[in-house]
């Protein structure tokens, strides 16, 4: 039996996590559920999952709930839910389902409790991977991904002498622009940006997806989970989101794995690795016709990648200060504060605006986190 933490459980992989758990009871036991600010759905799966803790972070939903619910389930609110669900004794393992650099903290202290990991924050190592990682190789805590292009390539590696592999390819489905012309991608509105045309994801991670800045996000990931320098880590577009990524060996093989884009197969790996259990889902059918294409991305028409790879190579606090402006610039561009276009002029303008660099601390890297953010702000009003 493994005896879960699910920060971020009302969200998309959140969801997902506990329909997984909800076909292997005999497995799992949800004990602490932690959301932003979704009352109902949150209460739903209080009462279906009967967790030791549940907690919102949005103080006023936190308040609401607390009104309302007269259950056995202690409730916490604000950012020591967070805290709460990370450090509970009872769990084995913590799914860090949130969105933004909110998971970098609660993932340092569920580490330093020895917890497993189950990695769906992708911005906890774009920012934090020097410290996150050392955290881990310190405490012997093992970190799972449950992005389908990390665990893709974390399923390649498996049983590989890492000496015979030459490079990661992460593919990218190339979102919902990836068919338009170079002059009418700037004006993108954001109901064109989150009509992707294969995954179902949440608001944010969607629009990343449109400027391919989640690519660059998972490339700097890759290279914190899987220890590949960025010479040796490539992007691939493949629309079809088949292929979720691959590795390619000294000799010239490509080893991939396939399936169908659904989030639930990499959550289940994560969950029950290192073992396969039966999943009841719709799989991959090669019965029926079945077209992959893979092209190269466009590197001038989406910029944001070939940013990633540079504030990667400069690591320090660069790959902070990137996801923190571009987080910032993304939710005023889904208010209809900046258009898209301005969203890559911000985060560069971020940048650009960097003093020197601190010690690699937790406070500093919060600190310089608050700091992006505030200044990208100050770049939209």
């Amino acid at each position: 039996m493994k005896y879960l933490s699910i920060i971020g459980s009302t969200g998309s992989i959140g969801t997902q996590t506990l329909d997984v758990v909800s076909q292997h009871p005999d497995q799992f036991k949800v004990v602490a559920l932690v959301a932003h600010h979704n009352i109902d759905l949150l209460e739903k799966q209080i009462k279906e999952y009967q967790p030791l803790v549940a907690g919102l972070v949005d103080e006023s939903a936190f308040k609401e709930l607390q009104g309302r619910y007269t259950g056995p389930t202690k409730l916490v609110g604000g950012k020591e839910a967070l805290i709460a669900a990370a450090t509970i004794q009872e769990a084995t393992m913590v799914v860090t389902a949130i969105v933004g650099a909110a998971g970098i903290e609660p993932t340092v202290e569920a580490i330093k409790k020895r917890k497993t990991i189950g990695l769906a924050n992708k911005e906890t190592l774009v920012a934090g991977g020097p410290l996150i990682t050392s955290l881990a190789k310190e405490y012997g805590v093992q970190i799972l991904p449950i992005d389908s292009e990390h665990s893709a390539i974390f399923q390649c590696l498996e049983g590989q002498n890492r000496e015979n592999v030459d490079s990661l390819i992460v593919t990218a489905s190339g979102g919902p622009l990836r068919t338009w012309d170079s002059d009418k991608i700037q004006t993108a509105t954001a109901a064109d940006c989150l009509r992707h045309p294969t995954w179902n994801m949440g608001n944010k991670i969607t629009i990343d997806s449109a400027s391919l800045f989640n690519k660059g996000l998972e490339v700097i990931e890759a290279h914190w989970l899987f220890g590949f320098d960025f010479d040796h880590i490539d992007v691939v577009v493949h629309p079809q989101s088949i292929v979720h990524s691959m590795i390619r060996m000294k000799d010239g093989a490509i080893l991939a794995q396939m399936g169908n884009p659904d989030m639930r197969e990499p959550i289940q790996y994560a969950l029950t690795y290192p073992k396969r259990e039966t999943l009841h889902m719709n799989h991959l059918d090669f019965s029926k016709a079945l077209q992959l294409e893979f092209l190269p991305p466009r590197y001038d028409d989406f910029p944001a990648l070939r940013l990633a790879y540079e504030v990667g190579r400069s690591s320090g606090f660069k790959p902070a200060v990137f996801n923190a402006a571009n987080e910032t610039a993304v939710y005023a561009f889904l208010d209809d504060k900046i258009a898209f276009g301005d969203i890559y002029k911000v985060v560069t303008s971020v940048l650009e605006s960097m003093g020197p660099e601190d010690d690699f601390t937790l406070d500093n890297l919060l600190a310089i986190d608050r700091w992006a953010r505030e200044k990208a702000t100050s770049l939209m009003v």
